[in-house]
């Protein structure tokens, strides 16, 4: 295979570009890539590998005990596609910008591939080659039927109207279009940061003129509003899998025995860093359940209190005032990656990449660190913490109930019809003759309440958490096997699960060509 760079004039644009990008091992790559500001190396020495260069050296740590093959290992490891554009934009009569986009293909081993797409002034080719990468491995850790795939836009939504943005991200859209980049059996976007359902419905819409004809049309994109045919308990779907995650370690007796934690969530001090949907939701979710979130952390602030952060109160007040500051009687901390240093029992890194470096990996007090963002512990940090017995749940298990519930959407989508629409009223019906047998039995009544919560049947967004859960626990597991069998930390064993299942479905399909 070779790398190749193809550019090409779309008619009607200023100026379009599509690179494709066909690397292997044997092929250097064509682009200079670098991911250098300040949020993502604060905490990181010069020397430490960027976003890109960590993902691949988790990955080759990984390969070396999967007992897969170098040639397949390679096939794997590199990124299938890229393609990169820039494109003109009215601001006003007077004002055009350039805008710059991206969408990698990480690898079409299955399909669609599947993959955010984030509006953010920090996105780069290798940010999003990196997240791309990622998600192939958690597709495959969660056994989601998908390949992995990223978008990114190139500015910061805040300086833009609605307006502008709908014009971007229609713009945009129409790029993955004319490129064959987006569509339900080929590759499907879902939110990231800076995106959410508002952008989805857009990219959807968009979509559907350029594919009049095509009846699926609603899964060429997840993480849509309900009415635009998303599916009940996505937003809160990666936040929730994280709770999910955190909760089966701490069940294990060896993480137990490492972290010196006894029993479930009820009672554990937890610091979340990051407040955007993530964070916010796995924050509600630990706090619902009993434990004390002492530390949330945002871009600009930080607020901590050893006797607890009221959640909902905590996000209301960001919401008006649009930070931390005042908040009741919680210690505003102005140097916000700080927060990630205080006590915990367990700390939720739900923000960006490489927050805990070299820099900052000594002063991590925390006895579990839980990867609800991508990429957010270097390699050599995370060596460092694993060395002192810290137990770190990796981003590609930990996170991915956000895909798992964007998979529950496309099939709903495909399905045309919503889950539980089909069944619930036959599944209360067979519940209600059982329990009136019951009660013939047992010669007592049930009260009206009490019969209504027995045979009540599930509806979409209980299905959806059930699905969740499901996944969740299962991929804990095999995880927690693998480590045990390997010998190795917890991101070694879920990364060597990953390479050793698309190893299987290349190889089995015919796809590699060795």
């Amino acid at each position: 295979m070779v790398a190749a760079t193809l550019l090409r004039r779309t008619p009607g644009t200023l100026s379009s570009a599509l690179r494709l990008h066909r690397a292997t091992a044997a092929v250097a790559t064509p682009f200079v890539r670098s991911l250098s500001t300040h949020v993502t190396n604060a905490a990181c020495e010069d020397y430490e590998p960027g976003f890109l260069g960590s993902v691949e050296t988790f990955f080759d740590r990984a390969a070396r005990i999967s007992g897969i093959s170098e040639n397949s290992l390679s096939a794997i490891k590199a990124v299938d596609s890229v393609l990169s554009v820039k494109f003109p934009v009215e601001i006003d009569p007077d004002n055009h910008v350039i805008i710059e986009g991206y969408r990698a293909q990480h690898s079409r081993h299955r399909l669609p591939c599947k993959g955010g797409i984030r509006f953010s002034d920090e996105v780069d080719l290798q940010e999003v080659e990196a997240l791309a990468s990622l998600m192939t491995y958690k597709c495959a850790v969660v056994d989601v039927p998908f390949g992995g795939a990223k978008g990114g836009v190139k500015l910061n939504p805040k300086k833009f109207t609605p307006a502008q943005l709908e014009r971007i991200t229609r713009r945009y859209t129409m790029e993955l279009c004319q490129k064959n980049f987006i569509g339900p059996g080929i590759d499907v976007p879902a939110p990231d940061v800076g995106t959410g359902p508002r952008e989805m419905s857009w990219i959807m819409d968009t979509y559907r003129q350029f594919n009049p004809q095509d009846v699926n049309a609603a899964g060429c994109v997840t993480g849509k509003p309900i009415s635009q045919g998303g599916v009940r308990g996505r937003n809160e779907a990666t936040g929730l899998g994280v709770y999910y995650g955190v909760r089966e370690f701490l069940h294990f007796p060896e993480v137990q025995k490492m972290s010196g934690l006894t029993g479930g969530i009820a009672g554990k001090t937890v610091i979340v860093q990051g407040f955007g949907n993530v964070g916010y939701w796995a924050a509600k979710f630990f706090y619902n359940n009993g434990a004390k979130i002492i530390g949330v952390g945002e871009h600009d602030v930080s607020a901590y209190d050893p006797n607890g952060l009221d959640i909902e109160a905590l996000f209301k007040h960001r919401s008006e005032k649009g930070s931390f500051k005042g908040f009741g009687n919680a210690e505003i901390i102005d140097e916000p990656i700080k927060i990630l240093e205080r006590e915990c029992d367990i700390l939720i890194p739900a923000a960006l990449e490489r927050q805990i470096g070299l820099k900052n990996a000594k002063h991590i007090k925390a006895k579990i660190i839980g990867e609800a963002a991508n990429g957010p512990i270097t390699p050599d940090a995370h060596d460092y913490l694993v060395s002192q017995g810290k137990v770190v749940i990796p981003d590609l298990l930990l996170n991915a109930g956000g895909v798992t519930v964007s998979y529950f959407e496309w099939l709903k989508n495909l399905s045309h019809v919503r889950f539980g629409r089909m069944s619930r009223k036959w599944e209360e019906a067979g519940k209600s003759k059982l329990l009136t047998l019951v009660e013939e039995n047992a010669g007592r009544q049930l009260t009206p309440q009490e019969r209504r919560a027995v045979i009540h049947g599930a509806e979409e967004h209980e299905l959806i958490y059930s699905g969740l859960e499901d996944t969740m626990i299962g991929a804990c597991e095999e995880t927690r096997a693998t480590a045990a069998l390997k010998k190795t930390d917890f991101r070694t064993a879920a990364l060597v699960n990953a390479i050793q299942k698309i190893s299987t479905v290349t190889t089995q399909s015919g796809q590699m060509f060795l």
